[in-house]
């Protein structure tokens, strides 16, 4: 099965704080992401423990269609050492359209 069949396209509501809510509709990699976070509520994710080939372009295009995703910075040990980002959820997303007009 592709993953664009496994991720087909589907809506979500995004609240950020006071702003009139929107919907979003997002597929493949973006949706996987999007999802990834959603799940991973405040502990948010990295490359690390949620491989993906371009994690900052998923972030790029989610926060460009209005999701509120905080960047943090970390360090990390091993053989190679240097530093990795871990993307947290701040907007409230929900599962299709949800009172909005």
């Amino acid at each position: 099965m592709s993953f664009q069949k496994q991720w087909p396209a589907q809506a979500y509501t995004i609240r950020n704080g006071a702003e009139k809510p929107r919907i979003i509709v997002t597929k493949g990699r973006d949706r996987w992401a999007l999802e990834s976070l959603m799940r991973a509520g405040a502990k948010g994710c990295t490359p690390i423990d949620h491989p993906g080939p371009r994690w900052s372009a998923y972030v790029f295009k989610l926060r460009k269609a209005g999701v509120g995703i905080e960047t943090l910075h970390e360090t990390h040990e091993g053989p190679f050492p240097g530093h990795h980002a871990r993307y947290v959820l701040r907007s409230s997303v929900t599962l299709g359209r949800s009172g909005v007009n």
